[in-house]
Formats: C-alpha cells, structure tokens, sequence
C-alpha cells in the first residue's frame, strides 16, 4: 500500500513515525517541511457538502470540484450531505465544511424552527442555482388549496425537502392539513384510489412522477396563490400543458411557487483566512463559468444565473469591502 492510498491519520502518523527515527538536525527540517506542505495543502481548500449519492446536488458539486480544482491555489472538496437543513447546520458547525448546496426555503425554515439560535446572520449565499417548482396534485373535487383545511395531504418522507417546504407554504397560507408521510410513488397510487387529498412534489417540471398520469382521471394541480408572505422565500411560477399534457387542458396553466437550489456559505468576516479562500473560490466560478455550461456538465448549470436575487438571503461578499452586521468569529465547528 502506498502513502497515496492511505488515510490522512495513518499517513502523518508514518511521516511523525520517520521523523521520530531521524536525526535531531533532520528531524527539525523534517518538521518543518512538513508544517510547510501541510499548509501549503489547506491553503487553498474548500469544502463543499451537498445531496445523495443519486441526487443533483452532489452532480452539481463535482462539476465544481472537476471546473475549479487546480490543484494548487484552489482544492474543491465535494462531500455527501443529508439533505438542507443538515447541511445549513454543517455549514456553521462542521470543521472543512464552507460552502453547501440546500434549498432556497431552508434558511427560513432553520430560522423558524431555531435550528441553530442567529443561523440568518451565519449563511449567506454565493449564487441562486436552477428552480424547483412545488407541485399540489389533488383528487376530483378539490378546486384550491384552501379545501384541503383538514384533509390527509402527502408531503413526502419525514426529513425530506419536499414535507419541509410543504410545512413552510401550508403555515404561510393559513391552512392547516394532516400530513401523510409515504414516499411519492405511493402517494400517487393512493391518490389515484381517493385515499388521501391531495400530494405535494417540489421538483423540477416536467417531473416523471406525473408522466404516467392518465387523462380523464379526475387528478389536478391545484393553484398556489403567491402572497406576500410566500414571496419572500419563493419565486412566482407556473405549470403549463406542454409540462403534463395528460393533467393540463392545451393552452391551460396552473399558478404556483418555486423554489430555489442555494449554494450556500458560512458568512466569514472580510480580512478572515477563510473568507479569502471562499472568494477565491468565487472569483474562480465566475471566471470559468462559461466551462459549466458545455458538456459533460450537469444539463442544469444551463439555468444558473449567478447575478439573480434570492428572497430572504443575503449575498456573500467575495470582494471583503462590507462587514456583515453580525458576526460569531470563528464558529464552533471552525
């Protein structure tokens, strides 16, 4: 086995090994030269946690690692997260941990729920990424949102994107439902049974779930009015026929909300050494950005707007030349 393919412990454990069986003039060399590569090494490095292993976010984190990562001034360190709110609270509490892909929602959501006390002054954001639109499908004579007060809705598995957001709009809107909690396949069966309301999906149209929706069954989306309230977290969209010819009458659409995929960053002070390597890092995304959007890169980089707004958050300052207005220096997990 060689240095290369083993663990970073068992790797300084055998250099301090070498050093211990040296010289004393060597081994102060040693040392040194090893304090020196072991910071040339975190110089540049940022970390990046995103989805599962099946899902986009963690797509989206290895084009940044592959685009950016040159080795030298810049390592990007893509990691396996579990899911937004996690990773909102890895963000500020987990040591390597900078930067994180999470729904646009979740930093309302940990504010709320008290997930981490100050956590809106603690995350700030790099870019808005692509849209997930938020899906309400219903049974036959349900026509709004608003009838489904008291009615069995499914929002997907506990902990997932889709029941957090569902919580988020369904509060918002002054409705209350009874969740249900299996997975959407099931849901959808159930649905087409007329045992439950109504199910909630938040991804991007035109979602396969639907695909094999029959015409004529009686199913519809129903509209998600865009108040005031939802609108500091969420964007305006729509459905329309040309996304789910089977559940939209030709030249028909359906009102709704979206929301967005967040690259999110723990907000460094200006003049911090992290704060330099996340600009760095920033500086580095804007300049290539052009190589995310040709292939093999995830088709999604196609929709990223790196100059779009995102209701509820503030922007990160690559450039140092503001301070946030509050600022835990350094965190727990720093």
């Amino acid at each position: 086995m060689t240095l290369h393919h083993m663990g970073g412990a068992t790797r300084r454990a055998l250099l301090l090994a070498g050093l211990a069986a040296a010289p004393a003039a060597a081994q102060t060399g040693l040392t040194a030269d090893l304090n020196r590569r072991v910071a040339q090494a975190n110089a540049g490095t940022v970390g990046i946690i995103a989805g599962g292993v099946d899902g986009t976010y963690i797509r989206i984190a290895a084009d940044l690692a592959s685009v950016l990562d040159d080795g030298d001034a810049l390592r990007v360190i893509a990691m396996i997260g579990k899911g937004s709110l996690q990773n909102i609270a890895d963000i500020i509490l987990l040591r390597g941990v900078d930067i994180g892909i999470v729904q646009s929602d979740a930093l309302a959501f940990a504010r709320r729920r008290n997930l981490v006390p100050g956590v809106a002054s603690m995350v700030q954001y790099i870019a808005k990424l692509y849209d997930e639109e938020i899906h309400v499908l219903a049974r036959e004579g349900i026509a709004s949102v608003a009838d489904l007060r008291g009615q069995v809705v499914n929002v997907d598995v506990e902990g997932s994107g889709t029941a957090m957001t569902a919580s988020l709009v369904f509060e918002a809107l002054g409705v209350s439902v009874r969740f249900a909690n299996d997975r959407q396949d099931v849901a959808l069966t159930r649905l087409q049974r007329g045992e439950i309301a109504a199910m909630v999906f938040v991804a991007g149209k035109p979602a396969r779930l639907f695909s094999g929706v029959p015409a004529g069954g009686g199913l519809r989306f129903l509209p998600i009015p865009a108040t005031p309230a939802l609108l500091e977290t969420y964007l305006p969209a729509s459905l329309v026929a040309a996304d789910y010819p089977t559940l939209i009458p030709e030249g028909g659409s359906v009102d709704t909300i979206a929301v967005g995929a967040v690259m999110a960053v723990y907000a460094w002070a200006p003049g911090a050494e992290r704060h330099r390597k996340v600009a760095r890092f920033v500086e580095a995304l804007y300049a290539r950005f052009d190589e995310f959007l040709r292939p093999p890169r995830h088709p999604k980089w196609r929709e990223v707007n790196l100059t779009a707004a995102v209701p509820g958050w503030v922007r990160f300052d690559h450039t140092g030349a503001s301070r946030p207005a509050t600022r835990r220096e350094p965190p727990p997990g720093g």
